[in-house]
């Protein structure tokens, strides 16, 4: 992760020509959102004096909340590299305050911030892998989506089986040209669906590479004529696409608090507390990261899917 001041963002701005500049956030349904502003205003933008209609935003619209600030973190800034090499487009990610400077609490970024912050003061450091599939599906004649493809591939199939090959190493470049250090892609279980991994990092870091990385993969799938989506169960008769979630909890030692070279299953006392944490807190959690319908259409027996509450132990 790039660490910039305002004085480098100026500079990158002027040196590779960027001309507009993305205010990006997430709102309280997890769906991306952002103000395009030019770089004659990059001045109100590092100064946090670019603001928004809250009343405009599904979740942000209550009647105590009026106007709204964009603050960009400065560390997010990073150019799109699918739009032209003159003129060029950049984004910030940004957090969501009160005009007053105040931390608006309908914004899911500063509701993350808070919970790593409070296991930092317990000397925890939390890192998050995620691993995403999602389908890349044919577009309609007049440029809609559809659940229709002519696609035969599966599980590590290469091309011409796997038609999409050509819109994931696209795909690849792109996220690694933005700074992704990436990890592996293949051709999943399912008909023209993919899989990509890339490293893990700390929580706030991996919740703003989630949102970069969807954002990526529906860009480019349309420069290639395919429709991407990430929904969880598009087609009632194949498999679904999930996103996995590696977490695993480092002390102030740098030493992973998890382990026990002791236990019979390789466990801490921190270890098994963390699982029956999860265990416990699963139902509710089941609510927050399947928010829709369809995702509960996902959970049916003998299609790879979660539909059971259960942990196990790899042993090495």
């Amino acid at each position: 992760m790039s660490h910039y001041t305002k004085e480098d963002i100026i500079r990158i701005v002027e040196e590779e020509d960027v001309e507009f500049i993305r205010l990006q956030f997430v709102d309280i349904f997890g769906i991306l959102k952002n103000m395009a502003v030019t770089a004659k205003q990059l001045d109100s933008i590092l100064n946090n004096r670019c603001t928004f209609d809250a009343a405009a935003i599904n979740g942000f619209d209550t009647m105590h909340v009026d106007e709204l600030v964009l603050v960009p973190d400065l560390d997010t800034f990073t150019i799109f590299p699918w739009r032209p090499q003159r003129g060029r487009v950049a984004r910030f990610i940004c957090d969501v305050r009160h005009t007053d400077g105040t931390p608006f609490m309908g914004d899911s970024r500063y509701i993350l911030k808070q919970v790593i912050e409070e296991a930092a003061k317990d000397g925890y450091t939390l890192n998050v892998g995620p691993e995403s599939e999602f389908f890349l599906f044919d577009m309609s004649e007049d440029g809609q989506p559809t659940t229709n493809t002519s696609e035969k591939g599966g599980f590590f199939d290469i091309g011409p089986v796997d038609a999409g090959e050509n819109a994931r190493r696209d795909i690849v470049l792109s996220l690694s040209e933005m700074g992704f250090e990436m990890e592996s892609s293949y051709h999943s279980n399912e008909v023209c669906q993919h899989h990509i991994d890339f490293k893990f990092d700390d929580g706030i870091q991996t919740a703003d590479n989630i949102m970069t990385f969807k954002l990526t993969v529906r860009t480019v799938a349309k420069r290639h004529g395919l429709h991407a989506t990430f929904m969880p169960k598009p087609k009632s008769e194949t498999y679904g696409s999930g996103m996995h979630i590696n977490l695993s909890l480092y002390g102030r030692d740098g030493m992973n608090v998890l382990y026990n070279a002791e236990d019979v299953n390789g466990l801490s006392e921190e270890g098994y507390y963390f699982i029956g944490g999860l265990m416990k807190h699963m139902k509710a959690i089941t609510c927050i990261t399947n928010p829709t319908v369809n995702s509960y259409k996902r959970f049916v027996p003998g299609y790879e899917a979660p539909v059971y509450m259960g942990w196990s132990a790899k042993t090495r």
